[in-house]
């Protein structure tokens, strides 16, 4: 039993519980979350863990909390732009193990990549026009500065990648979210293979425009393995409210449509594919507080929305998604999430941008 996590508890005590008592407890999940204290709907429900992190928040402050990833320890390594400590490193419970990092302004992706059994992290600063590969302690063993030697960049300044994705060759592609709008694509490394992608609202051809494949604000990228034998990478087009998928060389495949979602980048856990809202269908961005979370199943449906209204199809096509609502005087969940990050349990962590200096909210699920 001491093996036992409090999901499995859980899960065990749900397994001897009479069916007759389930099912009509799932039949009565409301269409819109009237209980504050509850996130989420379907089989992706969560409470929030009040003052998980507050300790250390005490003493080791944060700006902007952009990322974070877990590595192969459980450990969770955060990054953000307060040059204090851009990388703080906690466990489970919220307890800052350490932190490192003081030369990152705009300190903002970072991507965990496994290299024989052996953990790297790839980080994006737009502020300093550079990708940055560091070992889990901080050490730079790879920068990736402007392609110049690309016929689409002439100004090192006009390079301001935001997020990395790395392939199972270690082929490193680089989303140029704050720039040009360009997927860039490095052999591991460094020597540039190619350039995909590029700036546009994505109108067809037919219409005038220059294709799907093209992006206003390209925030996020992410290789989607769900496929072993055909993985591709998944990008954000967060003005576009959207995601749309490429092939490894840099083929537009299709397009997930998200209407309202402001989305940062996705998150895969298993069959599922998390990610946040910043905002939802407002632009009003210090100002707005509309962001919640979502997750996809393995078919691109939305399934559930902690902090969001449940998610809707009409003849098979997703309604406009939104924050949900709250009661008066009580604060929503979030202010402006950036990312998620799951723990061993599958319970979320929600760093977030502009978001009064905080610490990152947890989301148990249950």
């Amino acid at each position: 039993m001491d093996d036992l996590s409090r999901r499995d508890l859980l899960k065990a005590a749900a397994a001897i519980a009479p069916a007759a008592f389930i099912a009509p407890a799932l039949a009565r999940i409301p269409t819109r979350r009237t209980d504050p204290t509850v996130l989420g709907h379907a089989s992706h429900r969560y409470r929030v863990v009040q003052g998980w992190g507050a300790e250390a928040a005490q003493s080791i402050p944060v700006r902007d909390c952009h990322e974070m990833v877990r590595t192969n320890d459980g450990r969770l390594f955060m990054f953000g732009n307060h040059t204090d400590n851009n990388m703080l490193i906690f466990n489970a419970d919220g307890k800052v193990l350490s932190t490192w990092g003081t030369d990152y302004p705009g300190g903002h992706g970072c991507t965990l990549s496994d290299e024989n059994g052996e953990e790297f992290l790839f980080l994006t600063d737009p502020d300093r026009h550079q990708v940055i590969k560091t070992d889990l302690e901080g050490n730079v063993l790879l920068t990736l500065d402007a392609p110049l030697e690309s016929e689409h960049y002439t100004d090192a300044n006009a390079y301001r990648p935001t997020e990395t994705a790395i392939a199972p060759n270690g082929d490193i592609y680089v989303a140029d979210g704050y720039g040009r709008q360009f997927l860039i694509h490095y052999a591991p490394d460094g020597t540039l293979k190619g350039v995909y992608a590029g700036p546009g609202n994505g109108e067809p051809e037919s219409e005038g425009g220059n294709g799907g494949g093209t992006f206003n604000n390209m925030h996020g990228v992410t290789l989607d393995s769900r496929d072993p034998n055909n993985p591709t990478l998944l990008c954000t087009a967060r003005a576009q409210n959207a995601f749309k998928r490429f092939s490894l060389d840099g083929r537009h495949l299709n397009t997930v449509e998200l209407p309202g979602a402001w989305i940062c980048r996705a998150v895969i856990e298993g069959d599922h594919l998390h990610f946040a809202v910043i905002i939802s269908g407002h632009e009003s961005w210090k100002s707005d507080r509309s962001g919640f979370v979502a997750i996809l199943d393995a078919n691109d449906r939305v399934v559930s929305c902690p902090g969001g209204n449940p998610p809707v199809y009409q003849d098979g096509i997703l309604q406009k998604l939104s924050r949900a609502d709250v009661p008066e005087g009580t604060p929503p969940p979030f202010m402006h999430p950036h990312d998620v990050c799951l723990d061993s349990d599958t319970n979320l962590i929600v760093p977030q941008w502009a978001s009064d200096q905080t610490y990152p909210i947890r989301l148990e699920r249950f």
